[in-house]
């Protein structure tokens, strides 16, 4: 690498928590005087934040080094993360990258690079976890490129589903301290965000390795009594973990919003257990009926796999079914894939690829409709919408999200952009809402 101010590109694969860490890494190397290259800008050095939590974000995450070491002739390319962590060996097969370094050592990166320890050989960053690791907080005061912030709470993950690499990638239990999470609360709304996503590896596991009564309601509770003027949005949460304390707060509580991603993944009891899943079919939909009955309009969105090893034509159905009764808001399917180092990768019962992929598109087609019939029923209705970005400032139209994630488009002043705003919800267009502001 050169010497003088050094320019930088940043590319994220995967997870919410890889996109705080990635902010975490850009505000470092900030601070220490180096500048975002432009698109069209050959950088001085390339981060990859890979992702391997299925073959195909590996593939993406091999695809995504490989490119950077192309177009950066002379320059220094990191492939960091849960691919460095689970497979350094495979990396480092790779000609020309720069620097391995894994989650453990991911914070670590920007000493390394701030000092310039760069050498013609591959560097090595890597750790394995111990119990008793702690929680790397990686603390942010700013979130660039977004309107919404996330700020990550948790990390790690022992539920071990037979499918899953990422307990491997992410090691055990891991929480912030409740103090620390309301004083980064406090600089991100200082900061102007409107909203912020808690975000973590299993979230709901927020508080396990704390000591004392702490868990993701108690922290909310003391969020809440705070009084930040912002909202707080919550990521994925297992349907076990979805407690009556949570959907209380969030019908009651403006500041948390009305949304929730909940994973099912099969809707066949014989399917979840071979996932290890640790629920059943039945004790999902009690989850779920229960958001809809205290919240009719929040916005559920599901996770659910097609063609798990096993998954005859009566599995299948019984999980098309169910989705298809139950009030949910959006899906998010998943072809399954044989995950290296995963159990599910060595079970029998494989499911042919064209019928994963003609199982998958059904799946996809019954999240179109549900989408669509949950737009319509918030239609001629107000809902808080955070402005995002103007997508065409010449008309004055603005994009944003309501609390219960309807994408919006609505007519605003370019001189009242800070919002929120009250918007009453007049039509549907294709994949969007169209609003007015009350």
């Amino acid at each position: 690498m050169r010497n003088g101010p050094k320019t930088f590109k940043i590319i994220t694969l995967g997870c919410k928590v890889n996109q705080y860490e990635s902010a975490y890494l850009e505000e470092g190397l900030e601070d220490a005087g180096w500048r975002v290259a432009g698109s069209d800008e050959t950088a001085d050095v390339v981060i990859v934040n890979t992702c391997i939590v299925t073959q195909r974000a590996a593939h993406q995450s091999r695809q995504a080094i490989r490119k950077a070491i192309r177009e950066s002739p002379g320059g220094y390319v990191a492939a960091v993360g849960c691919y460095a962590q689970v497979f350094p060996r495979e990396l480092s097969e790779i000609e020309g990258l720069g620097l391995i370094a894994d989650n453990r050592m991911k914070a670590s990166v920007l000493d390394f690079l701030v000092r310039g320890d760069a050498s013609p050989q591959t560097a090595l960053l890597l750790k394995s976890f111990e119990p008793g690791d702690r929680f790397n907080a990686m603390e942010i005061h700013r979130f660039p490129g977004r309107a919404r912030a996330y700020l990550k709470i948790q990390d790690g993950c022992e539920s071990f589903c037979s499918y899953c690499i990422v307990p491997f990638a992410r090691g055990p239990y891991r929480s912030l301290a409740p103090e620390r999470v309301l004083t980064m609360l406090e600089t991100l709304s200082k900061q102007g965000y409107r909203e912020v996503v808690l975000t973590g590896i299993h979230l709901g596991k927020y508080g396990k390795d704390l000591e004392g009564d702490v868990d993701l309601v108690s922290l909310l509770r003391q969020t809440g009594r705070e009084g930040f003027p912002l909202r707080i949005r919550i990521s994925s949460i297992e349907p076990n973990e979805v407690r009556m304390e949570l959907i209380e707060m969030a019908a009651s509580e403006p500041w948390l919003c009305r949304h929730l991603h909940i994973p099912l993944q099969s809707g066949d009891d014989r399917i979840l257990q071979k996932m290890n899943r640790g629920y059943t079919v039945r004790e999902f939909s009690n989850t779920i009926e229960a958001v809809y009955t205290r919240i009719p309009l929040a916005a559920i969105g599901v996770d659910i796999m097609a063609g798990f090893p096993g998954e005859d034509s009566t599995a299948y159905e019984n999980s098309y079914s169910l989705l298809e009764d139950l009030p949910i808001s959006y899906l998010h399917v998943f072809p399954f894939s044989p995950r290296s180092g995963t159990a599910a990768s060595r079970f029998k019962g494989g499911v042919a690829p064209e019928e994963i992929k003609r199982r998958a598109a059904r799946l996809r087609a019954l999240g179109d409709l549900k989408r669509l019939l949950f737009f319509h029923r918030c239609l001629n209705r107000e809902f808080t919408v955070l402005a995002e970005k103007w997508e065409s400032l010449e008309s004055g139209l603005m994009q944003g999200r309501s609390d219960n994630y309807l994408p919006t488009v609505f007519p605003l002043s370019p001189y009242s952009v800070e919002g929120p705003f009250r918007v009453r919800m007049e039509r549907v267009e294709g994949r969007r809402v169209i609003g007015a502001v009350v």
